[in-house]
């Protein structure tokens, strides 16, 4: 394969990241919270309710890191905590759905049509390759991030 070829795809691989961290930020800023918080947010609308040692460990944070995190979630009214029903030791953190995607939504909106528009330009082909790429580099950084956690 093309070398010129190989390293131009990841030069525009790395630009597509910096572009989405420095999106995500400004997003992050809008609504009031970090980036890493706006993110770590994304983690609890994906997951569900977990409790604070889960997301520690999705996270990679400590758990003093995720209780300040939650903290500051709580104070935006963004997450709910709760006692386990079979062991009140244990704190559930709950993300209330409807009041960050109040906050979120309208700050994507823009974003999520032109990409819904770019993407319908594209051919089925082109979609499945293109996913196929990003199921694998998602493959390749989940097992290098396991490997730099010594997981």
């Amino acid at each position: 394969m093309d070398e010129a070829l190989i390293n131009g795809f990841r030069k525009l691989s790395q630009q597509y990241a910096y572009t989405s961290i420095q999106m995500h930020e400004a997003v992050a800023r809008k609504a009031g919270l970090s980036g890493t918080d706006h993110k770590y947010l994304g983690f609890l609308l994906q997951k569900g309710q977990m409790t604070a040692g889960e997301l520690a460990n999705l996270t990679g944070l400590t758990t003093g890191a995720v209780t300040g995190l939650i903290d500051r979630f709580e104070k935006k009214g963004l997450v709910k905590r709760k006692f386990a029903e079979n062991d009140r030791r244990k704190i559930i953190i709950e993300p209330d759905t409807a009041t960050i995607m109040a906050l979120l939504e309208p700050l994507y909106k823009e974003y999520r049509k032109k990409s819904e528009e770019l993407t319908v330009s594209f051919s089925d082909e082109q979609i499945r390759v293109t996913e196929t790429y990003f199921i694998k580099a998602i493959e390749i950084m989940q097992e290098t991030t396991q490997k730099l956690n010594n997981k």
